[in-house]
């Protein structure tokens, strides 16, 4: 099976139906080290606040979930779990959040200008604002924006976000793409209602939008969620739809998620034989971490320089290159 230039999404659809997809993960594998070498970069993740107006029906913690205890990090905070991020050696601090209005655009560029005075890359995961704000969190040095689509099918997404169109949702990755940002959106696998032909539309959507990065993980129902009944997303499929998502954009930043490895730690380190190459991992507080909890996870004690360097060591026996 060799993917065409420009392949169809029936094309894409006929393909993850495959009984056997390993000459598709060879060539995944091929493409990622032609195109962009052997290197896995490996970022920090902050979670900074778990207070999100938003009502999408299979998160953790979206407003309507009373259960979850909610919790803010003061700038202060922010700020030196970001710097300590910088002094074990990440080259990036990804800060991630829900839809919190108390992080007003000028309070949040204070935060990102501060941080970028260690030279560290600061990514931004915030969720929906105008051109406007993307805007001004562009000049105060943002880097990267990460804003998942979650499903290019407009009867999914009106299902599970009662809260959003997905006309804005691409209004807002086509914002951040024309401001500079490095662009990163994304996809679940196994949400109700999706097929391979809803899957190849999103890989399609990825290329469209000219995206620099795109997580694809698998669905994990939460059990404070609406959608707590529903099965976990297949691992198979997902190591599949970041297959493919490699040969669509050779250079494209693939993530192995955490979603990913909370199913299966084995698929995790396997995915980067597929096409994947990068890792994150959390430098969440110990006192927030357990908190912001998207979908359930087992989550150890931060240690923020000791897992940077274990991680690397990992990397390494995969016979990657850590960055």
């Amino acid at each position: 099976m060799k993917l065409s230039d420009h392949p169809s999404q029936e094309e894409l659809a006929f393909l993850l139906g495959q009984e056997d997809f390993s000459d598709v993960f060879k060539q995944a594998d091929a493409v990622r080290r032609e195109a962009v070498g052997d290197i896995i970069h490996i970022r920090s993740i902050l979670e900074f606040s778990n207070y999100c107006r938003r009502q999408c029906r299979y998160c953790g913690i979206n407003c309507k979930n009373s259960r979850i205890g909610r919790y803010r990090m003061m700038p202060e905070e922010i700020i030196a779990t970001a710097k300590q991020a910088y002094e074990a050696g990440y080259k990036t601090i990804v800060l991630q959040s829900g839809e919190d209005p108390f992080y007003t655009p000028s309070l949040l560029g204070e935060i990102v200008s501060e941080i970028k005075k260690t030279g560290i890359i600061v990514t931004l995961s915030c969720g929906e604002m105008c051109f406007e704000d993307y805007q001004y969190l562009r000049r105060c040095g943002a880097d990267r924006y990460l804003l998942k689509h979650e499903t290019s099918d407009p009867d999914i997404y009106a299902s599970l976000h009662p809260c959003g169109t997905l006309e804005n949702r691409i209004r807002c990755l086509k914002d951040i793409k024309a401001l500079g940002y490095e662009t990163g959106s994304g996809f679940m696998i196994g949400l109700p209602g999706q097929t391979e032909k809803t899957i190849s539309a999103d890989l399609l959507l990825l290329r469209e939008l000219a995206c620099d990065m795109a997580g694809i993980g698998p669905f994990i129902p939460h059990p404070d969620t609406e959608l707590r009944d529903q099965p976990a997303g297949s691992t198979q499929l997902t190591k599949r739809a970041v297959a493919l998502a490699r040969l669509l954009m050779p250079t494209l930043l693939l993530p192995a998620t955490t979603a990913l490895g909370v199913l299966s730690s084995r698929e995790k380190e396997n995915i980067f034989s597929c096409g994947a190459n990068v890792v994150m991992r959390k430098v969440t507080p110990d006192t927030f971490k357990s908190l912001y909890e998207l979908y359930p996870s087992h989550l150890g004690q931060t240690h923020i320089l000791s897992q940077r360097k274990e991680l690397e060591e990992e990397i390494k026996s995969l016979g990657k290159i850590p960055l």
